[in-house]
């Protein structure tokens, strides 16, 4: 299992964002005058992000990039945490005020957008080399809590109105139990990140383990959502 993880995680990791958003690229008239529009430009920018953070596996070896070695670009915490844990973030709370109806709701979700905002930009500013060599999990776990706020928002709406009786119909539904439960398995594994070290290899295959099952299972998700789902009922 540790050498399929080491030969094949990066290719299985790529091959279902780039499923998805090949899916999302192909149905895209059929969601054109929908929200969910967003949601497939979004899954474009995280293939193509995924696939730009990979740039260190070129670094060493006198590799096409060998000239960062030695800077602080030599490794891509600062990436990802640009790319997925603060625009990510800020992409769900859009696309959530997209699709809320409650005023209160999404004025809660724009404030805390824009604090979220604020708050890692001095964040990161304040702790520039743990930038550029950590994953900075307090990021982390602020992102974590506005996902979940956005998703338990969408919920209540659910409930409260009509479309509980068809929930299961609308795209919006699927993404959010997605995002959820991704969440739910990956936030927890921020608190042991010092672990993720070529000198205990045990934490690392079990933290490609869990990222690879939750990655398939929410990318899968999309894919059958776009499929299945009907545009009017977003």
């Amino acid at each position: 299992m540790n050498d399929f993880l080491l030969s094949y995680y990066s290719i299985i990791t790529h091959s279902v964002e780039l499923l998805a958003a090949v899916t999302g690229i192909l149905l895209l008239k059929k969601y054109k005058n929908t929200s969910t529009k967003y949601f497939i430009y979004f899954l474009i920018y995280l293939s193509i992000c995924d696939f730009l953070g990979g740039y260190t596996r070129y670094i060493s070896n006198n590799g096409v990039f060998s000239f960062l070695d030695g800077t602080i670009f030599v490794k891509n915490y600062w990436w990802y945490t640009v790319f997925w844990k603060v625009l990510a973030i800020l992409f769900f709370a859009f696309y959530y005020f997209k699709i809320l109806k409650n005023g209160r709701f999404k004025a809660i979700i724009k404030y805390c957008a824009f604090t979220f905002l604020l708050f890692s930009v001095t964040y990161i500013s304040l702790n520039i080399d743990d930038f550029f060599n950590s994953s900075l999990p307090i990021i982390n776990i602020i992102g974590a809590i506005i996902i979940f706020l956005c998703i338990g928002f969408y919920f209540i709406e659910i409930l409260l109105s009509d479309g509980i009786l068809i929930f299961y119909k609308s795209i919006n539904f699927y993404i959010s139990v997605a995002i959820f439960i991704w969440w739910i398995i990956i936030t927890p594994i921020v608190f042991f990140e010092n672990y993720f070290t070529t000198s205990d290899w045990d934490f690392v295959f079990l933290k490609w383990q869990i990222y690879l099952f939750a990655n398939i299972s929410m990318y899968l998700t999309f894919t059958f959502a776009l499929l299945w789902c009907k545009p009017q009922n977003d």
